[in-house]
């Protein structure tokens, strides 16, 4: 069971002044779970090397038996300071593919093509797609195979309207994720602000917010195991 990881390379916060990258709570729980259940995980970002770190991922709040346990584990550091630059990676090479979130991935993987083609190529291939919190954002642009929006028709989740609101960035982000969502034809639902929240559909595994993360881990889990 080979899953590829894939984080993202952006970390200024718009025009803000402030930094952002992935969350590590998103990457941490779903990494630990993976790997517990026997997934051999590569890593991979546009850039390769260290993605950017949310600084307020490491702020005490959020911190969980997950983050403790990443902030303890030398391996799983050094092994996250040398992602694989993702135009390196072969997708076939892999059963399931994993975005964690924060806000980076609405500006470069919401974007890159090659993370479009990745998707597309695991979908078309029978193989899980999961994203959790902003990282459904890396949807956007991505079509199946009728051409059609990947999400249309499809219950998706992701951060939704209210928690962004909550967070004051609904100004500052590119695009709002749950906006998107629906306006490519998925079908979103949300749950409480804050509160574990997933949507499987067929291939498609999706997450709203942090809380979500583990959910979604062992949701591809499931899915692995059910192919």
């Amino acid at each position: 069971m080979k899953v590829l990881i894939v984080l993202t390379s952006h970390e200024d916060l718009g025009n803000t002044g402030k930094k952002t990258g992935f969350w590590l709570e998103e990457f941490a729980a779903p990494y630990y779970a993976l790997r517990d259940a026997g997934a051999q995980i590569t890593l991979a970002s546009p850039k390769g090397g260290q993605p950017p770190l949310d600084p307020k991922s490491s702020d005490p709040s959020a911190q969980t038996d997950a983050t403790r346990r990443f902030d303890a584990d030398a391996a799983a550091r050094a092994e996250l300071s040398n992602t694989k630059r993702l135009a390196e990676v072969d997708a076939s090479a892999f059963d399931a593919v994993f975005y964690p979130g924060g806000h980076g991935p609405l500006w470069d993987l919401a974007e890159d093509p090659v993370s479009i083609a990745l998707i597309e190529k695991t979908i078309a291939a029978g193989k899980p797609v999961a994203a959790v919190c902003h990282a459904p954002g890396v949807l956007r642009h991505v079509r199946g195979a009728d051409g059609q929006p990947l999400v249309a028709g499809k219950a998706v989740t992701g951060f939704s309207n209210s928690e962004e609101a909550a967070v004051q960035l609904t100004e500052v982000v590119p695009f709002l994720v749950e906006d998107m969502l629906k306006e490519n034809g998925g079908k979103y639902t949300k749950g409480a602000d804050w509160a574990p929240h997933v949507e499987t559909d067929g291939l498609l595994i999706t997450g709203q917010n942090p809380a979500s993360s583990e959910p979604v881990a062992q949701a591809l889990l499931v899915a692995l195991r059910d192919k």
